[in-house]
């Protein structure tokens, strides 16, 4: 493929989304393609800026960052403006945008007839119902923005079928790419001398699931099995999950950490667990799994894609009785679990590097290109 001028167009630096959009930009770069990101300048923090210090270098079309705020208003008129101009002094042959803000950025962004106008939600939208104020604005939006859309590329089959049933059917080409892990991401994770027996790692709010994991950590508890657990992250409920540990009397079994690494969160648990209400393709189920870290997970979004013919171990959502029967059945594994750790390991090296999740995403834009030719627009 000859080389592209891409704009990666998203609001928020943090999360999964964060991930595969810096993942997804070192590759491209080291792949010959020339590079440029546009992200949200109030938000991710001190990491944030850490993480993009250090792929500035390799961005041969810049960084820039601007206000994006996360509800709809007048400023998203300035940054669809800042979008155009970009696109048009790159000379931006593809503009991706990830997530609800990011995609409709791209999406509007007419000034640029040549470029694909690529989309990848990354959940967002997705998580919304019809049932809500906000659910109807969001996804009629969606439907209305789905016409100005070249690619719409998903990391996962389930995803894509949601898109379809919440949205409808896009007018452009639709791709999967599976969300991918790098070779140094197989190198086991050791637990911690202080390791607890659970480790929670992810944003602090209700649609992570995390008060369905403290009521089966109470639960154990008055069955006498007095296990710890290490919650990482931080988020909008950790008041209320402070509060919930509190009244159950958890205080001394469960702890609060900031947010770090994947790889130092992991280490302060032996079993990870992922207790989400709603997920796309967490990043956090690839890593625990490529480090033969034991998992425990939930049986939403895209997760059975990475379990596989394994999927009837996941746990099914808002269920802390279940929840409760896994964790015992995972303290208690043995030879069987360790088995299960690394068929799930072997499966994340077959089907989810990074390597194959660029190679998807590259093939896609080189479709759509194409399209756009045969359409004149190139």
């Amino acid at each position: 493929m000859a080389p592209l001028n891409i704009l990666h167009v998203f609001r928020a630096p943090v999360g999964g989304l964060f991930r595969h959009v810096l993942d997804l930009s070192r590759e491209q770069s080291a792949r010959g393609h020339r590079v440029g990101l546009i992200a949200d300048s109030s938000t991710g923090g001190e990491r944030a800026e850490e993480a993009l210090k250090a792929i500035e270098p390799v961005l041969a079309l810049g960084l820039t960052r601007i206000p994006m705020r996360r509800s709809i208003g007048p400023g998203d008129c300035i940054a669809v403006a800042h979008v155009m101009r970009r696109s048009r002094d790159v000379g931006a042959d593809v503009l991706h945008g990830h997530g609800a803000k990011g995609g409709a950025y791209a999406r509007l962004a007419f000034n640029n007839a040549r470029a694909v106008r690529a989309y990848t939600p990354h959940g967002g939208s997705l998580l919304f119902g019809h049932a809500t104020v906000a659910g109807k604005i969001y996804l009629g939006t969606e439907r209305l923005l789905m016409l100005r859309g070249d690619l719409f590329l998903f990391e996962s089959q389930y995803s894509t079928d949601i898109f379809r049933r919440q949205i409808g059917t896009p007018n452009g080409l639709v791709r999967v790419a599976h969300n991918g892990v790098s070779r140094a991401e197989f190198e086991p994770v050791v637990p911690a001398a202080d390791a607890t027996d659970l480790v929670f790692l992810g944003e602090l709010r209700w649609i992570k699931g995390i008060d369905v994991l403290i009521e089966a950590i109470a639960r154990l508890h008055r069955a006498g099995r007095p296990i710890t657990a290490t919650l990482v992250g931080s988020g909008p409920d950790r008041d209320a999950l402070l509060a919930q540990m509190n009244g159950l009397g958890l205080s001394a079994a469960v702890r609060f950490k900031p947010a770090m690494p994947g790889r130092a969160a992991l280490a302060l648990g032996r079993i990870l667990v992922v207790p989400s209400r709603a997920e796309s393709l967490p990043y956090v189920v690839l890593e625990a799994a490529a480090a033969a870290v034991p998992l425990i997970a939930t049986n939403v979004g895209g997760i059975s894609e990475v379990y596989g013919p394994d999927s009837d171990a996941l746990v099914p959502p808002q269920d802390a009785g279940a929840l409760v029967a896994s964790i015992m059945q995972a303290l208690d594994g043995g030879a069987a679990g360790t088995a299960f750790t690394q068929r799930l390991r072997n499966r994340v090296s077959t089907y989810f590097s990074v390597d194959a999740m660029v190679d998807g995403v590259l093939d896609a834009y080189g479709a759509a290109l194409g399209i756009l030719r045969q359409k004149g627009r190139r």
